[in-house]
């Protein structure tokens, strides 16, 4: 089926109110498009082993999941546009800003009590729009981010997603896997050359430990590279890539995924303080932002997951766009906030002709 057909299809289904994911891998040009064939909500708890996965921060809360099995499948190449990217201005209310200031400024002192060593904490960006256009949301974004895993997502019950994910969760196959740990965040100026601060190289540090230590019992064989540049989009990350061999046994897709979210890239170390810190402290709830997705095969142990990030709801005329930073006892709250600033650009692009 050509790219047009399968579009229209798309846009049939969200006028219909029925589930979809169109995803493409980084760089990567085939689209993968997964139409749910009715409007029922299906988890991980259901007997099916072959779906795409949509699971949120907080694990108490349901994974949604679109079965294979329920739907429609078809694959495309998405038609190429160059599209010009300048900075967006968008308002943001003194109040947001003083708020976050004031939650960056509480963290840093926590830390220092020694309650923790990191502790991400974000906020939601609410920007509105003339009009939805979905199309142009789904060319934006493959286009606009072709080293990410984007995605546009929908079902009823969670509404409308949309994101450029520089990070991955979790990719096996059998016994092997493959995760990374990504932190620190620089602004990608031309050729400028990029050098990382104490504050910036110690978060990072934090979470390959944390990713190790969670591992280790679990694995025969793990491998941790040296860590180097990464560029997502218009932003430059640390980034560790971690890989191995899961012991014999029954440890499945679930158990790793357990261990590894939240990452202490989206939620801090120690994991379980940092988490409850969050859920009390971020006066909004983050759903399915710094959640994870992707296909899921249990039969094979197959799968191919990303960390939610550098992703938007949109509801209506609204887009709520999330973003965060990692916070160490060397912060700077000012420094933080212009962090989440320029990493609201991802999906201010994807939206620029919508406002």
């Amino acid at each position: 089926m050509d790219n047009l057909s399968v579009l229209k299809k798309i846009e049939q289904q969200y006028e219909n109110n029925l589930p979809f994911v169109l995803y493409s891998y980084p760089k990567k040009e085939s689209v993968n498009y997964i139409l749910q064939k009715d409007n029922l909500v299906y988890d991980t708890e259901s007997s099916f082993k072959e779906y795409f996965i949509f699971s949120p921060f907080d694990s108490k809360n349901k994974n949604i999941c679109i079965p294979l099995e329920k739907s429609y499948q078809f694959e495309t190449i998405y038609k190429k546009n160059n599209f010009e990217v300048n900075e967006i201005k968008a308002s943001e209310h003194v109040n947001d800003k003083n708020s976050y200031l004031k939650l960056v400024d509480d963290t840093v002192r926590k830390i220092k009590s020694n309650k923790a060593t990191k502790i991400v904490v974000s906020r939601k960006k609410i920007v509105k729009l003339k009009k939805i256009d979905l199309l142009k949301l789904i060319e934006r974004v493959l286009n606009l981010y072709p080293k990410a895993f984007r995605y546009v997502w929908y079902h009823p019950i969670t509404g409308l997603w949309c994101g450029a994910s520089p990070e991955v969760l979790l990719k096996t196959d059998g016994d092997f896997f493959k995760t990374m740990a990504l932190a620190g965040t620089q602004k990608h100026i031309g050729n400028k050359i990029i050098k990382w601060n104490l504050k910036e190289k110690k978060e990072q540090q934090v979470v390959v430990d944390s990713i190790h230590q969670s591992l280790k019992k679990i694995t025969s064989i793990i491998n941790i590279s040296d860590t180097y540049n990464h560029k997502a989009g218009s932003l430059i990350h640390l980034r560790t890539d971690i890989s191995g061999t899961i012991k014999k046994g029954n440890i499945g897709l679930k158990t790793l995924m357990s261990l590894l979210h939240p990452t202490p890239a989206v939620c801090g170390s120690p994991k379980n303080y940092a988490k409850t810190y969050i859920l009390e402290n971020e006066n909004y709830e983050r759903e399915f932002y710094t959640g994870f997705l992707g296909p899921v095969n249990e039969s094979t142990n197959k799968s191919r997951l990303f960390v939610n990030l550098r992703c938007m709801k949109i509801e209506n005329d609204t887009a709520n766009l999330f973003v965060g930073c990692g916070i160490t006892e060397d912060s700077d709250p000012m420094k933080e906030w212009e962090e989440t600033s320029h990493k609201s650009q991802t999906m201010l692009q994807v939206i620029s002709s919508m406002l």
